[in-house]
């Protein structure tokens, strides 16, 4: 958790004057927690809520956008309890279970949304390079399937994350809550360790996957014939979707898991000065809140990913004004246009 993993400015940097950096990080939290909470808010709830009313035009990549916006509605919902925790200076009063919640919330979160990318990036990469396997191997169930299995997978391995909950500072007296561990003792070598195996099978395994399925998705695009050129709108949306989905690792996940990597072998030196102690934990502050963020990006995955979320969206406007019969038309005709154009676009590579 964060009290584990990340940590602040409290702890291990005893010997320099925390007052500049806890205003630091107080101010810092505070604010970008409450910005995230809105926009995740608004964007992931709005998108769920459309993807909800239009559940009978499910498709495998339907069903990855649905997990990928509750994983974010959880992870954000836990925010306010940070911002209040920052915004009293360091003081937690919501109790130990919601300070073990709340931080085990952030990493189920993380790695669920790095996962149901990774599982989007696979579904997208079979439609296109191998479109006629790809109307047996990706199926609704097995969609959930996938679902089901990163949800257990993510839930157990991130669940020593529960460990740790709030304490008191015994110089302060206050409750803490997200704070790292004191000293460079067994503790800190087993966050290490637990650091680098949530690397390798949380970031780096998945951002592998992607990296490749998106090598090949660009190859078989590159390599269209000069008669596919009219598949140039469905290209671009798939190109879209490799943009937005590369910035979210770049923006959120790729500076965070490199500076707690940083940061924790820096914990354990002995011979750090105070200015660098102030550097690495204001680069603390800024890479988490940047991870905290990818709730943000994930709505506009939604909406540029493809054309389907803009026509589910189309739909439920029209569905609102015409008849029943012509609703279950219309659904009807969204969900062959979905799987229509991905397998159209597989034609042309």
């Amino acid at each position: 958790m964060e009290s584990n993993l990340t940590g602040t400015a409290e702890g291990n940097f005893t010997q320099c004057s925390t007052e500049h950096i806890d205003k630091f990080r107080n101010e810092v939290y505070s604010t970008s927690y409450s910005l995230i909470t809105v926009l995740g808010l608004l964007g992931n709830g709005f998108a769920l809520a459309v993807l909800i009313k239009t559940y009978r035009q499910s498709s495998p990549f339907h069903v990855y956008m649905l997990n990928l916006a509750v994983s974010d509605l959880l992870g954000v919902m836990t925010l306010p309890l940070r911002v209040l925790y920052y915004v009293n200076k360091g003081q937690w009063n919501q109790g130990d279970f919601l300070c073990r919640i709340s931080s085990y919330a952030l990493y189920v979160n993380l790695y669920c949304s790095i996962y149901f990318m990774a599982a989007m990036s696979v579904t997208r990469f079979i439609a296109i390079v191998f479109p006629v396997q790809n109307l047996r191997l990706a199926t609704e169930n097995r969609a959930r399937l996938v679902c089901v299995g990163i949800w257990v997978f993510i839930c157990i391995t991130t669940s020593p994350f529960l460990m740790s909950g709030q304490k008191i500072d015994p110089i302060t007296k206050k409750t803490k809550c997200f704070e790292p561990p004191s000293g460079n003792g067994k503790g800190l070598s087993k966050l290490v360790a637990l650091n680098y195996l949530s690397v390798v099978m949380g970031f780096a395994l998945p951002f592998l996957i992607i990296l490749v399925c998106y090598a090949g998705i660009i190859r078989a695009l590159l390599s269209r014939t000069n008669s596919a050129r009219r598949q140039q709108g469905a290209s671009t949306r798939a190109i879209r979707m490799i943009a937005i989905v590369l910035l979210t690792f770049l923006v959120c996940f790729v500076p965070y898991h490199v500076q707690r990597t940083v940061h924790l072998s820096f914990l354990l030196r002995k011979d750090t000065t105070c200015a660098e102690q102030v550097a690495m934990q204001k680069s603390v502050v800024v890479t988490l809140c940047l991870a905290a963020s990818n709730s943000c990006f994930d709505p506009l995955l939604y909406f540029f990913s493809g054309e389907s979320f803009r026509t589910r969206l189309s739909s439920l406007r029209k569905t609102n004004k015409g008849s029943s019969l012509n609703r279950i038309a219309r659904i009807k005709a969204v969900t062959i246009s979905e799987s229509a154009e991905n397998y159209q676009l597989g034609q042309a590579s």
